[in-house]
């Protein structure tokens, strides 16, 4: 639940939203060279980083490399726009995975889960929106 609440977009849960959302996680362990998102594709899941390590690639090109407690795919969850950026495991990585269905689902029963996640998502594009 930790690794969730560093979230930015589940940040302003209580505790028992972050629990409703870390009940609909699943834990995936994946080998190295395991391709989780491709850029260009649409994300349907969220993923946090439990262990090991991942390139992030863009347009060929490495721009990072994501450790212990890193995340991505979130704002997929809520967009549905398409990934920015390919990921791909360097070593073995376990993952803990949230797909889009799970987290429709969870909106839909838990109104306030929404609420605060509209919220957060708001106050992460409000500096890119002109004024």
């Amino acid at each position: 639940m930790e690794l969730l609440r560093q979230v930015p977009l589940f940040a302003k849960l209580d505790k028992k939203g972050l629990q409703d959302v870390a009940h609909i996680a699943d834990e995936l362990d994946l080998p190295a060279g395991k391709e989780m998102a491709t850029e260009g594709d649409r994300g349907r899941e969220f993923f946090v980083l439990l262990k090991g390590e991942a390139d992030v690639t863009k347009d060929g090109r490495k721009i990072s490399t994501m450790r212990e407690g890193d995340f991505f795919g979130e704002i997929a969850l809520v967009t549905k726009m398409p990934r920015t950026a390919t990921v791909t495991a360097t070593s073995d990585v376990d993952v803990l995975v949230i797909t889009e269905r799970a987290f429709d689902n969870l909106l839909k029963t838990t109104p306030e889960i929404g609420r605060s996640v509209a919220e957060a998502l708001a106050e992460r594009v409000a500096p890119e929106l002109p004024v």
